[in-house]
C-alpha cells in the first residue's frame, strides 16, 4: 500500500509539472486542450444559477407528479397509530427555467455562445446582467457581441487583451492602416475605402496623438497624399513634412487649403462624369487620381472666434469640411478629424461635420459632452465605456465603425521618433500639392 501511494504520488506530481509546462510554454494549446473544456463544464452546471442571480429566469407552466398527502405517524402507541393516505397526481405548477445555452466555441481568449430569448426578453436584459455574469464566471468581461432575432451571442474574455499591444501600422495593402488591437484579439483595421472618414477624441496623454502617428506611419509607404491642418503652430505635424504634401499651421492657410481641397473634389467629380464613373475607383487606372488622406490635429482650433472678424472664416472653413466629409469618399478624399474637445458648443457646423464621420474613436476624455458628441449617437453602452478608460492605460479607447458595433481597443505605442523616421525614409512617395491639384488629364467625351 505503501508503493502503491508513493506511486500515485509521483504520477500527480509529474502530471502537475506537465501541465504547468504546457501551459507555462504552450498556453494557446494548453487552452484549447485542457483550459476551455474544463470552463465549458463549469458553465453548464452553473448556468441555472447563474441566469437565476442575474434575473434571466422565466417561470414556465409544467406538469409535474406531486403528493397530496405526507405519511403522518400518530400518538406513540403502537395500537393507535394513524396513517395519513399517500396519493400522487399530476398538476401544472410554475418552475423556473434558465434561458436555453447553445453551444459554447472557443476563442483564443476565451469563448463565445448563442442564447435563446425568453418571451419577453431583449438584448438590453443581457447587457445588463453582463457584470454580473463574468464575476460569476470569475473571467475578465462578458459583452453581448451579436443580435439576431429571438437570440444574443455571448463573448466571454478571460484575460484583457489590451494590457500589451505589439504589432505593426503597417499593412501592405492600399488605404488600410493595422494600428493596434481589438479587445476580442483581432488586429483593429482601419479602412478608409470601408469607413472614409474618422473622429479621433481624446483628453492630453490619452493616446491620441500616438494613433495619428500609427496612422502616418501606416500611410506613409503607400501611394497616397497627406494633408495636414495643425493649428497649434504647427508643432505636431511639421516633423513630419516631408512626407506632408500640404500643411497649414494657420486659419488664414487653413482656409486656403480647404478651398484647394474642395476644388480637386469637383475636378474629380468633373472627371468621373465625364467617363460616366460612380467613383473614383471605377475609373481606368491610368485616369485614376492620387487618395489624399486629411489629417486635422486640433478642429476645435477651427471653430473657435476671437472676435467677430474670425466669423467669415469659421464659416467658410465649416462649409468646406462638411463638403468634404459629404463627397470625399467617392473621390477618393478622407478626414480623419482629432480634438479634445468636441461640442456642440464650438457651432451647428461641428454637428453637422459629426454626422458625416461615420468611423469614431473615442479615448479618455474630460467631459461627458465630448464622449456624447463621439459615441452617444451609436450606443449609450459605448458612451459609459469610454468614459470608465483609466488614466493609467494611455493608447485604450471605445472604437465603432467598421462592422457596425462598437469595440474596446487599444493602439500600439508608435514613437514620435519612428512616425518621423517613416516620413523621411518615405519622402520620395509625397506628391507635389500644386501638381496634384492640377494633376486631373483633360477630361474626354465618352466613348
Amino acid at each position: 500500500m505503501t508503493d502503491m501511494v508513493l506511486v500515485l504520488g509521483a504520477l500527480a506530481a509529474v502530471t502537475a509539472v506537465g501541465l504547468w509546462a504546457w501551459r507555462r510554454w504552450h498556453p494557446v494549446s494548453f487552452w484549447y486542450g485542457v483550459g476551455f473544456p474544463a470552463r465549458a463544464m463549469l458553465v453548464y452546471l452553473t448556468w441555472h444559477h447563474v441566469a437565476s442571480g442575474c434575473r434571466l429566469t422565466r417561470n414556465r407552466r409544467r406538469f409535474r407528479l406531486t403528493l397530496d398527502a405526507v405519511p403522518v405517524v400518530g400518538p406513540a402507541s403502537r395500537n393507535a397509530a394513524t396513517v395519513v393516505e399517500q396519493k400522487r397526481r399530476m398538476r401544472r405548477i410554475d418552475v423556473e427555467r434558465a434561458p436555453r445555452l447553445g453551444l459554447l466555441r472557443p476563442t483564443r481568449l476565451g469563448w463565445r455562445m448563442r442564447l435563446r430569448l425568453h418571451d419577453g426578453q431583449v438584448p438590453a436584459d443581457y447587457e445588463k446582467a453582463a457584470e454580473g455574469i463574468a464575476h460569476a464566471w470569475r473571467v475578465h468581461s462578458v459583452r453581448v457581441v451579436d443580435v439576431r432575432p429571438g437570440f444574443v451571442t455571448l463573448w466571454a474574455t478571460m484575460r484583457d487583451p489590451l494590457v500589451e499591444v505589439i504589432t505593426e501600422p503597417e499593412t501592405g495593402e492600399l488605404l488600410t492602416v493595422r494600428p493596434g488591437k481589438l479587445e476580442n484579439g483581432h488586429d483593429w483595421v482601419i479602412d478608409f475605402r470601408t469607413v472614409p472618414h474618422w473622429i479621433n477624441a481624446g483628453a492630453t496623454q490619452s493616446g491620441k496623438s500616438n494613433l495619428a502617428n500609427a496612422l502616418i506611419k501606416g500611410l506613409a509607404p503607400q501611394p497616397v497624399a497627406l494633408v495636414g491642418f495643425d493649428l497649434k503652430g504647427g508643432v505636431e505635424f511639421t516633423p513630419y513634412a516631408p512626407r506632408l504634401s500640404a500643411l497649414a499651421t494657420t486659419r488664414k492657410e487653413s482656409v486656403d487649403l480647404l478651398a484647394d481641397l474642395v476644388g480637386e473634389v469637383e475636378n474629380r467629380m468633373a472627371l468621373c462624369r465625364t467617363h460616366g464613373a460612380r467613383n473614383v475607383w471605377t475609373l481606368p487606372e491610368s485616369l485614376r487620381p492620387v487618395p489624399v488622406v486629411v489629417l486635422v490635429d486640433e478642429v476645435a482650433e477651427l471653430f473657435l472666434m476671437a472676435d467677430k472678424s474670425e466669423k467669415d472664416q469659421v464659416a467658410r472653413t465649416a462649409t468646406a469640411l462638411l463638403r468634404l466629409a459629404q463627397l470625399g469618399r467617392a473621390f477618393a478624399v478622407y478626414l480623419v478629424v482629432c480634438g479634445q474637445r468636441i461640442g456642440s458648443d464650438l457651432g451647428p457646423g461641428v454637428t453637422a461635420l459629426r454626422a458625416q464621420l461615420s468611423g469614431r474613436v473615442c479615448h479618455r476624455v474630460n467631459d461627458p459632452e465630448t464622449a456624447n458628441m463621439t459615441l452617444g449617437d451609436l450606443d449609450p453602452a459605448a458612451e459609459d465605456a469610454a468614459r470608465a478608460i483609466p488614466a493609467e492605460t494611455p493608447g485604450v479607447c471605445v472604437v465603432a465603425g467598421q462592422d457596425g458595433s462598437w469595440h474596446r481597443a487599444r493602439s500600439v505605442y508608435v514613437p514620435e521618433s519612428a512616425a518621423e523616421q517613416a516620413a523621411r525614409d518615405h519622402a520620395h512617395l509625397t506628391p507635389d500639392w500644386d501638381a496634384l491639384i492640377g494633376s486631373v488629364p483633360t477630361a474626354r467625351p465618352a466613348a
